[in-house]
């Protein structure tokens, strides 16, 4: 029986949806439409106009605004991931200026937390993490320099077009620049099974992941589904999969130097030459050990792979370089213990050797700070063939780098530099480029998932045939079409309802905000009327006739948490912390931070090892970080509700929590606690109960102000954005 073509496939997807969009909207061009006519008066923007000309068809409308306290929570947990503070309240409050909402949402997308929020959500969908995943799991100590890259470029409103180059290509379209170097780490975010050993199989395995997640992350499309055969349903073929791989065939991993070694190079000079000597005997008396050692490892490789090593690196091959060094870095892999087979005269000289160069190090100057980091093995890179049924042992003709035949058919143009092969630089410019028809749609698709629970289109990696239709076409791409091109009357409202200009970043000022800003998407947004509605049940329509009332997630939920007890440390930046366990959970490569300050940092900064995620988080469904996610699904569980009441972290910021109040307000600690924790002080019913609960616990008081904020901690309307 023939299969069903990808277009009478597609034609068969929108008859049972209903859906009058065309099943291959997302590869064809976008244009800015008309902004409709609406009957309603809160019709404040463009979005608006889009949402009501669907709620008034179908003969409803927004929901009364939200009050003053809900709409300042709201807000503040979706730009920065934190509850407000009572002061911020109180002013917010007391501020009746018609500008009042649009200067905190100015402050808000300021805010240093602003990145820090916005930063999680781009994390899922690179699947960054620090260790290796697989069974050895082992981490990537240098891997937290990307994560902040993202937090500083979300926080400085880098242009989305610049932020993606330099993540495909930064080596290539900015050499030099640290930034960019590190923005290549995105490259190395796969999980790696570095002891593998068939590792032809393995290089496969490793360009399949990278074409896969920029397809999904940055274009929002299923690409790996057309690495066995042509697409099902979207018009992409297998060629055309092998001709995107085609773009990272020479995908090099480098751990590059990115600042300046503490002290300079004279100190280095230094401490090599007094410890010249020492280290020379050491690696003599080692070295028949690791030579042993070596010679292990290599018998576990096929002769055609260990024989490579033999081969000088500059008569390799471009395949058998990368195959080389997967090799050597098992071969030659540093050894745990080299003084395991030594004799007990050879033991002994070692432990002295080892403890003097201990002795000398103390005053050995830090090493310069180094990125993980992707770049070419240099102009001439490995073939690129269509594996026949996706087998990697199944070669067939040969590709050259080429675009998404459906949008556009070209091969590219690549421009070699001295080192590079121009590939993933030719491949940056046309996913950046304003006439790609996927990039703009797919970001700011999700940024409104990120505002409203889900996205104009809800599968957001997924904008191709068998994705969800979306349920505002011409909104997506009024958005799309303002993130590359902004219209320059579209600001904050001033005092008398006219219009601002928009702050820009690095401080310039201009009549016109500049492209591919995502602060100016996210504040169109959350100063629409949609957004600042009544909250209702999260309804699957889409039409957004009500605020989707939205529960926190777990790194959201800590880190309020650690701000009501006052424990939230600030800091930002770093090598990843590591919090406390819970009492059961016992793991050797989870040793907690020795400072309680620095584990009490956001959340953001929490070490992120593959196979072990940080309790409470993988709880409230955050991802393992093995492969791209583009949506956390909410689940309701048992042992959700169980772990806040019963678990000994949650019981010590209940009680820190309980201290705190207890300091600001000797005087009613309760009704305190109530407002640290929840934003609004108790009404008479509620300070009623709260009075008769501290009286029936009179003779342990501080007990039962701590167990009274466990209960707030618990409570619906601490877990729940409304």
């Amino acid at each position: 029986m023939r299969p069903f073509s990808p277009a009478f496939v597609a034609l068969l997807v929108a008859s049972a949806t209903g859906s009058a969009v065309e099943p291959d909207w997302a590869y064809k061009p976008y244009t800015r439409p008309a902004v409709p006519a609406v009957k309603a008066a809160d019709a404040r923007s463009p979005i608006d106009r889009f949402l009501l000309a669907k709620l008034e068809a179908a003969g409803r409308s927004y929901s009364p605004p939200a009050d003053k306290r809900t709409l300042l929570r709201r807000v503040t947990f979706d730009l920065t991931g934190l509850p407000p503070t009572p002061a911020e309240v109180e002013a917010f409050l007391k501020d009746e200026s018609p500008d009042a909402y649009a200067r905190v949402v100015d402050r808000l997308l300021a805010s240093p937390a602003f990145g820090e929020r916005q930063a999680l959500w781009w994390l899922d969908l690179v699947r960054y993490a620090e260790s290796d995943g697989f069974k050895a799991d082992d981490p990537r100590p240098d891997a937290w320099r990307y994560r902040d890259y993202v937090i500083r470029s979300f926080n400085a409103d880098k242009p989305y077009d610049r932020f993606l180059m330099e993540q495909l290509a930064g080596d290539e379209l900015y050499p030099g620049h640290a930034d960019a170097l590190i923005a290549t780490g995105f490259l190395r975010h796969y999980p790696d099974e570095y002891n593998a050993v068939n590792l032809e199989q393995r290089r496969q395995e490793i360009l399949n992941d990278i074409a896969d997640t920029t397809a999904a992350a940055f274009l929002g499309l299923t690409l790996g589904c057309a690495r066995c055969h042509d697409h099902k349903t979207d018009p992409i073929t297998q060629a055309d999969y092998y001709r995107f791989q085609a773009f990272f065939a020479g995908y090099w991993p480098a751990d590059v130097v990115v600042g300046k070694a503490d002290g300079g190079d004279g100190r280095r000079a230094a401490w090599e030459a007094k410890t010249a000597a020492t280290r020379a005997e050491l690696a003599k008396l080692e070295e028949p050990y690791r030579r042993k050692e070596s010679n292990r490892q290599r018998g576990r490789f096929s002769d055609e792979y260990a024989g490579i090593l033999d081969i000088p690196e500059a008569k390799r091959t471009p395949l058998e370089r990368q195959i080389g060094a997967m090799v050597g870095k098992q071969v030659y892999a540093p050894m745990a213990n080299p003084s395991a087979g030594m004799s007990l005269a050879e033991k002994e000289r070692w432990r002295a050797l080892t403890a003097e160069l201990a002795e000398l190090s103390k005053d050995k100057p830090a090493d310069p700070p180094r990125a993980m980091a992707m770049t070419d093995l240099g102009r001439e890179v490995p073939p690129t063939r269509l594996l026949k049924r996706g087998q990697w042992n199944k070669p067939g003709e040969e590709l050259v780098p080429g675009f998404l035949s459906a949008v556009d058919d070209r091969d590219a143009v690549c421009k070699p530099t001295a080192t590079t092969s121009g590939r993933r630089a030719a491949l940056a410019e046309w996913v950046a480029s304003p006439k790609n028809p996927l990039t703009a749609r797919a970001v700011v698709n999700r940024l409104w998932q990120g505002h409203f629970g889900r996205g104009i289109v809800a599968s957001a990696s997924d904008l191709g045939v068998t994705g969800d239709r979306p349920t505002h076409p011409e909104l997506l791409d009024w958005l799309a079409a303002e993130l590359v091109e902004p219209t320059p009357c579209l600001r904050r409202p001033d005092r008398e309802g006219g219009l601002l200009p928009q702050a820009l970043p690095h401080g310039r000022a201009s009549d016109k905000p500049s492209g591919w800003s995502l602060k100016h998407v996210h504040r169109l947004i959350v100063t629409s009327a949609a957004y600042q509605q009544q909250s209702g049940p999260d309804t699957d329509d889409g039409l957004l006739s009500h605020y989707p009332r939205r529960r926190l997630d777990g790194e959201a939920l800590r880190d309020a948490m650690l701000a009501a007890a006052g424990l939230l440390n600030p800091k930002a930046g770093g090598p990843g912390v590591f919090p406390e366990l819970p009492a059961e959970l016992k793991a050797a490569n989870w040793k907690p931070s020795a400072e309680a300050a620095e584990r009490n940092r956001r959340s953001v900064y929490v070490a992120v090892r593959r196979n072990l995620r940080y309790p409470l988080f993988g709880l409230f469904d955050s991802p393992d970080r093995n492969e791209t996610c583009a949506r956390r699904f909410v689940t309701t569980t048992a042992p959700q509700a169980l772990t806040l009441l019963n678990d000994g972290i949650v019981l010590s910021y209940a009680k820190a929590l309980a201290t705190r109040a207890a300091k600001d307000d000797p005087a009613d600690p309760a009704g305190r606690a109530f407002v640290l924790a929840l934003g609004r002080p108790p009404s008479t019913e509620e300070a009623a109960k709260l009075a008769a609960f501290l009286d029936r616990r009179a003779g342990k008081p501080a007990d039962a102000l701590a167990d009274l904020c466990h209960a707030l901690l618990n409570l619906n309307e601490f877990l729940y954005v409304d």
